[in-house]
Order: structure tokens, then C-alpha cells, then sequence
């Protein structure tokens, strides 16, 4: 099967002090973050074609660091609630090869080496200011997403504070929303948003990605048709004033408490 990548940074930015609009209330902002997020990229410019999974995902995690029981623990919550909001099937597998999704935990002192390894060394060209990454790849036939992976230097993004940034974005990012852009707020897809968890805005975006009627390969106005649909049915059904409970559902958050 012929396959692209993509691949994902987090970089760190010194944040910077903002009020908390509403955003995901406002149907429009709503539908201009999700086509910045969804259907572009930080490494090439111009529109991409809708991407997400429909195969069930299958995440394998190596841990080559302590304190797994915690990793374990972050990765677990995060992944339902994700499966919660997309409807999407994403369950942990014991073993490598029964995996879709290959998830380490690794120092700094190993990361360029793993990223080699997985990833591939193109992928260390984006690595420049960068605390953790992640890539995917796609079908070059139908643009679903069919693999992915994740790789998390504990040590370095401990050091900058961001492990639980981490741990949530580039996971969600390789649901099929690549990039990251300041029209986006307040989001983890915006490196200025102070919030690491899934705000109101994310929970709505992934809802509408994992939609049925948005499918691998629509084009800009394809998907934009649709979403126009689909946020007057969220609008209508209070979707969109419910994020916020879903958003503070998230079994991060009692972990945190």
C-alpha cells in the first residue's frame, strides 16, 4: 500500500496572558478553526485533504523510562475519554505487531535515535524547538489514516513542564488534526492556549472529524458543506453548549485534582 506521512511537533512559546472567549458557541470561528486544523499543516502550505481513521486504532506503548505506572495511568485516561467524544474504537495492545499506533516513552538522550528508527530521519529536520513529536501515515488511494507514532522524551518535556501537553496533544493530533494555528482558541492545537487538556473548542473539533458524513479525502469545500450541516444540527441540539461539561468530564481531570 502506497502511504504519506506527516509529521507533528510540540513547540514551546511563552504564553501569553488572554481572556477565555467562547469561541466554540460562535458556529463560524467554530468551522474556520476546524479548516485550519484539519485541513492544513505546519510543513506545507496549502489545503490538505480531509484525513482521520477508519480502522479501529491499536496503541502498543514501550516505556524505556521510570515511572510507567504514571504514564500508563495518563495514556489510559486520555484515550477514553478521546474514544468517548470521537465514538471512535481506541483500545492499548500487549504486543507490537498487533498495533497500529506505536506510542515510547524515551530520555532526550535517545529521542533522535528513536525518531530514526520510527519515524524516519526526514522526520528530524522538524524537530527544532521541539519538546515531543508524532507522525502518521496515510493511504494514498482513500487518505485514511493507517499508522501512526508517538514519541515522548519524559526527561525534556518534564524539564519544560509540558509532559501532560505531551501526552494529550500529539495523541489527538494524530486523530487527523495536524496543525496547530493561532485562529484556533482556546485549543491545543494554539501553542499559546495555557490549558494542556481538551478545551470545549477541541472537544467540538474531534466530535465533528469523527462524524460519518465527513469522510478520508473530501476536499476544503467538501468538508465545508458539511460543516455547515453539522453545526446547525450541534447548535440546534445543544452540542455546543455542552462541550464545556464534556470538556471537564475528561478523566485527566480527576486525576489532576
Amino acid at each position: 500500500m502506497a502511504r504519506i506521512a506527516l509529521f507533528i511537533s510540540l513547540i514551546t512559546f511563552p504564553l501569553m496572558s488572554f481572556a477565555t472567549p467562547k469561541t466554540w458557541l460562535d458556529t463560524s470561528f467554530v468551522k474556520r478553526a476546524f479548516l485550519e486544523v484539519a485541513l492544513k499543516n505546519e510543513y506545507s502550505s496549502g489545503d490538505k485533504p480531509l484525513v482521520k481513521w477508519q480502522q479501529p486504532i491499536k496503541i502498543w506503548v514501550k516505556h524505556k523510562v521510570a515511572d510507567q505506572i504514571l504514564h500508563d495511568e495518563l495514556v489510559d485516561a486520555h484515550l477514553l475519554h478521546l474514544q468517548k467524544i470521537t465514538g471512535h474504537s481506541i483500545s492499548r495492545v500487549s504486543t507490537r505487531k498487533h498495533a497500529n499506533v506505536i506510542w515510547i516513552f524515551t530520555r532526550e538522550s535517545l529521542w533522535q535515535q528513536d525518531i530514526s528508527q520510527e519515524i524516519g530521519k526526514d522526520a528530524l529536520k522538524h524537530i527544532h524547538g521541539a519538546i515531543c513529536t508524532a507522525s502518521y501515515r496515510v493511504s494514498v488511494k482513500n487518505k485514511d489514516i493507517v499508522r501512526a507514532t508517538v514519541i515522548v522524551p519524559v526527561d525534556q518535556s518534564r524539564a519544560h513542564g509540558k509532559l501532560l501537553a505531551c501526552i494529550v496533544e500529539e495523541i489527538t493530533q494524530v486523530m487527523g488534526l495536524p496543525n496547530d494555528s493561532q485562529l484556533a482558541y482556546p485549543s491545543i492545537f494554539n501553542d499559546r492556549t495555557p490549558d494542556d487538556l481538551l478545551s470545549p473548542l477541541d472537544v467540538v473539533l474531534l466530535k465533528l472529524l469523527y462524524e460519518p458524513s465527513l469522510k478520508s479525502g473530501m476536499s476544503k469545500s467538501q468538508v465545508s458543506d458539511q460543516i455547515d450541516i453539522l453545526l446547525v444540527q450541534y447548535q440546534r441540539d445543544g452540542i455546543l453548549k455542552n462541550a464545556v461539561n464534556v470538556s471537564r468530564s475528561a478523566p485527566l481531570w480527576k486525576i489532576l485534582e
